[in-house]
Parts: C-alpha cells; structure tokens; sequence
C-alpha cells in the first residue's frame, strides 16, 4: 500500500526546490571532480619545483618528472579513502539519516581541499607525506558524498523526472572538471606575467654546465592555491545543506514517521498537507503497518533473492567504466603529446598552461556535452539503454583509435574525434547511469548503503585502472606498447555491455517503491529478460485456471 506522501512526491510538478536541491546536491559532485582531476596538472607542477635537476644524457621527456610511485600514490590515496568514505557514510545515511551526516562529508573536503595546500615544510619527503594525507582525507569526504547526493536527490524526486534530476546533480562534475582547469590557467598566467618581469627563462636558454632549472620561488605557491580553491564552492553550499529536510522517503519508511514527512514536504515544496493527512490516520492500522513492514535483514538471505543481482550488476558496471574512465585520463597525455611543446621550452607555468587548456577543450567538447544530452534524453530512452550504448560506442571508439594510430597524425581529425567520441559517450553513457541506477533500484533502509557499495566497487576498478595504465607504460621492464592499452580498454567496454544488456534493469517510469517490490522471479532469474519471457506465460496459465474453475 504506497503512502500518499510519496505518492504526492511522485505526481509533483517540476518546481524551484527541485533545481534548488540540484545545485545544492551537485556542488558536492562539482568539488569531487575539481579535486579529483586538477591532481595530474598539479604533480607536473611540482616536478619542476622539487625535481629541478637537468641531465644532458637523459630524453628530455623524463625531465622534471615525480617518481611514479610517488605519482601513483597521490592519485590512489585519495580513491582509496573514497572507497572507504562511499561504505561508511552509505551505512551511516541509511542508520541515522541521510540530513544528519551529509554536512560531515562536506566539512572533511573542505578541510581536505585546505589541508592540501599546506605541508610540514618545504622538504620534498614532508610535502608529499602532507599532500598525501589530506588527499586521502579529502577522498573519504568525496567518497562520502557519493551515495548520500544520490538517495536525497533519488528521494525527492517525481518518478517522471527523476533521471535527469539524479543526472543533473552528477553532471556538475563536468563543470568541475572545467573549472578546475580555468583556475589552473588563471593562476598559472597571473604568476607568469609576475615572474617575467626578473625575466623567467626557460631549461633551453640555460648554459650547459647548468644542472639546475631555475623556478621561482612563488612558484611553490601557485599549485597550492589552485588546490585550494576546491574548498570555496563546497563550504558556500554548507549551510544550505544544514537547512536541508529530512528525505520524506527516510521519515517515513525507515523512522516510521509520516506526520514528520509530511511536514517535512510542505516546508519545501508546494504539495498541500490536505493531500496525505489520510496516511497519517492510516498509519495506525494494522494492515496498512503489516503492508508498510519489510522485515529482512541487509545481506540476508531474502535480501539477496530480491536484489543480489541489481547490486551484483550495478558493482560489476561502475567498476568496468572507472576502470577504463580513469585510464582514459591518464592516456591523455599521448593523445595531446604531439601538440605539446618540449619541457626544455617551457618554463614552469607554460607547462601547466598547456596541459591545463587541453583539459578544458575536452571538457568543452566532449565531456560537458555527453552529461547534458543524458539529462535531456535519459527520461525519455531509459538507463539501460544509455548504458548499453554508452559501452558499445567506447569500445568502438577505443579500437578505432588504437586502428588508426599509426596511420594518421595525431592532429589528423581521424584521430582526434575518436577520442573525443571516447569522452562523449563515456558520459552519455555509463559514466552517468552507473550513479543513477543503484539510487533507485533498493529499498529506502538499505538504498544509500548499496549505492555506496556499488561505488566502491568503481573506485576500486579506478584504483585497478590507475595501477594497471602506470605498469603498462613505457617506463615499465615488461610494459604493453601504450597504444595497445586501448585494446584493453575497448574489451573491458565490450564487457560492460553485456552486463549491462543482460543483468541490469531498467527502472526508467516507476516509483521507487516500485522499483524496489519487483515480481518474485526477478529474484529467481538471475539474467535480466528472462522474467519478461516467463511472467506472461504464468499470468495466462492462472488467468486460464480461474476461467475454467467459472
């Protein structure tokens, strides 16, 4: 028996508190891939601060270079204390309320965006141990952030919008991303036009006994302030968050509380207690409290027949396109080498210019439109199709680009248009739904705990993916040649695919209720049309009985 309260909030007309709650939930999304993704940019910095040392005898490529242990490090740090923050804040939304810990997830990426730009000193051991301990603080508050968006954003949502509301918050990522490189490039040209007035010179204009490439000493404080600045959009949304309601969804099914959910719902939206004052007398029925009442466990046996493959495919999914998604980060580099100009040419902040405008040129081109045609389209084709897709043209794209590589330059639009399809339909396309689809598919006391679940699952396939694209450098004894790591990608998007067309299912036009009490041989199946197939005919055998019992 569904409670009017929700089904108020599943009829309700678009309206301000719906965009109010995006923006509010996004910001939190939008500081994630702020901090997540100015890191590349930043560790080039710092190997022209910390590794100034010049060796004639060496390719200038590996000039100013971090040690790729200590390179990995700070990208996997702060993933790992993602996986950590996306289990325990998930458990704790679901326990104590979804409102009660989402400021704490905030507050720990503020004082983690901060945290980063300090160190001990400026001893390159101490500096590194800091960054890396405020990234991994940093990461537990991304990872927190996750599921906690998702389920508020999910929970306040009408059914037939709410794809693109979820969809909505996660594509403040891409803006992030943007942001994060015209900061870059801001503070970048600023610290340049200052530094050549003692005339900046670049590795090339050095005499050759000279071992040393000059830097600035201000120069140590640009990269701090650009990783600083993450902290800025996340505490303006802070006190909005506070003043954010309860989920009505939490009140009601969990706290078992539907005046409160009520009240909760006419504070911020524009639905008339008159509408669901009869759900609050007709809590106190028996029946209508037995039909309310769910009474197994998480991870129990009745949990897993119901949803044991939903979190199965949705884990299996995040973690195959974090896998390739970051990879795909880390192989910009060779895609946009052959337009780089040599590190001996450039000094310390033309360097982080140019890597810092091909990141905003992908971000304009590819990834910020990908998320917008999947907020207008994703209510109108559905998650499972997006997905399917979204794997099928990245895999396509992937082995297009490693076919052609050695037959075209890389400026040749042959090239450069597969791997921006590679970033288009990575985010109008599983990069997306892998965010929306667990905050819809579970029952309300267990919805954030296995949404953070599933993206753990992604960070870890981002840790593995980071790792893998590391060892299979050039750099490495027994490394793949780079470009083959795009045939790798492009199978493991194939992968997804078929997890995806198989075992993930749709949830496109339903409440969530709905979504969470499916048939009994959805549990049974674990492949996902096999019910669709079954169902009917056990509808026409029992509608066929009870004609011939007439």
């Amino acid at each position: 028996m569904a409670l009017k309260v929700l089904s108020a909030l599943d009829v309700a007309k678009t309206q301000y508190y719906h965009f109010k709650a995006i923006i509010i939930a996004g910001m939190g999304l939008f500081t994630d891939s702020y901090d997540l993704f100015c890191i590349p940019l930043i560790m080039r910095m710092i190997g022209r601060i910390y590794y100034p040392e010049i060796h004639r005898d060496v390719d200038q490529k590996k000039w100013f270079e971090v040690p790729t242990v200590i390179n990995s490090t700070m990208i996997c740090v702060a993933l790992m204390g993602a996986v950590i923050g996306q289990l325990v804040f998930g458990r704790l939304g679901d326990c104590v309320g979804r409102r009660r810990v989402y400021g704490i997830s905030l507050v720990m990426m503020v004082v983690g965006s901060i945290g980063c730009g300090f160190s001990l000193s400026k001893l390159t051991s101490m500096v590194f141990v800091s960054l890396g301990f405020f990234r991994f603080l940093l990461g537990i508050g991304i990872g927190g952030d996750y599921p906690l968006s998702a389920t508020i954003m999910a929970e306040f949502a009408n059914k037939r919008t709410r794809g693109a509301f979820i969809a909505g918050v996660f594509s403040m990522q891409g803006f992030g991303i943007l942001l994060s490189s015209l900061v870059s490039m801001i503070v970048c040209s600023i610290f340049k036009a200052s530094a050549n007035e003692y005339r900046l010179k670049r590795p090339s204009d050095l005499a050759p006994p000279v071992t040393n490439a000059p830097v600035p000493p201000e120069a140590d404080l640009a990269w701090r302030l650009i990783l600083m600045f993450g902290a800025i959009p996340a505490s303006m949304t802070y006190y909005w968050r506070m003043k954010m309601p309860e989920t009505a969804r939490f009140t009601a099914l969990v706290e078992k509380n539907t005046l409160q959910a009520a009240k909760d719902i006419g504070k911020v939206m524009n639905v008339p207690l008159s509408t669901i004052q009869e759900d609050v007398e007709m809590m106190n029925t028996p029946n209508t409290r037995a039909a309310m009442s769910n009474t197994y466990l998480f991870f129990s046996q009745e949990f897993f027949r119901r949803h044991g493959r939903d979190l199965i495919a949705a884990s299996i999914n995040w973690f195959l396109i974090d896998f390739v998604f970051y990879s795909l980060n880390f192989f910009q580099y060779h895609v946009f080498r052959s337009q780089l100009t040599a590190k001996s040419h450039m000094n310390v902040y033309d360097n982080a210019l140019r890597i810092a405008t091909f990141q905003a040129l992908v971000a304009i081109c590819a990834t910020i439109p990908g998320y917008l045609v999947t907020v207008y389209m994703i209510d109108y084709i559905g998650r499972v199709k997006i997905q399917a897709v979204g794997f099928f043209f990245m895999a396509i794209s992937l082995l297009t680009l490693e076919h052609v590589h050695t037959k075209v330059d890389h400026r040749d639009v042959r090239f450069i248009i597969p791997y921006g399809l590679t970033f288009f339909f990575s985010n109008f396309g599983p990069n997306m739904t892998t965010f929306i689809v667990p905050a819809e598919l579970f029952p309300a006391r267990f919805r954030a705990t296995c949404h953070g679940i599933s993206g753990a699952v992604g960070k870890i396939g981002a840790i593995f993916g980071s790792v893998w694209f590391i060892l299979a450098s050039p750099d490495h004894p027994h490394a793949l040649e780079e470009w083959h790591t795009l045939t790798v990608m492009g199978l493991v998007c194939l992968l997804g695919f078929f997890v995806t067309y198989f075992f993930t299912r749709e949830t496109m036009g339903r409440s969530l209720e709905e979504n969470e009490n499916v048939d009994e041989l959805t549990g049974v199946c674990f492949v996902r049309f096999w019910p669709h197939k079954v169902w009917p005919k056990r509808n026409d055998v029992t509608s066929f009985a009870r004609m011939e019992m007439k």
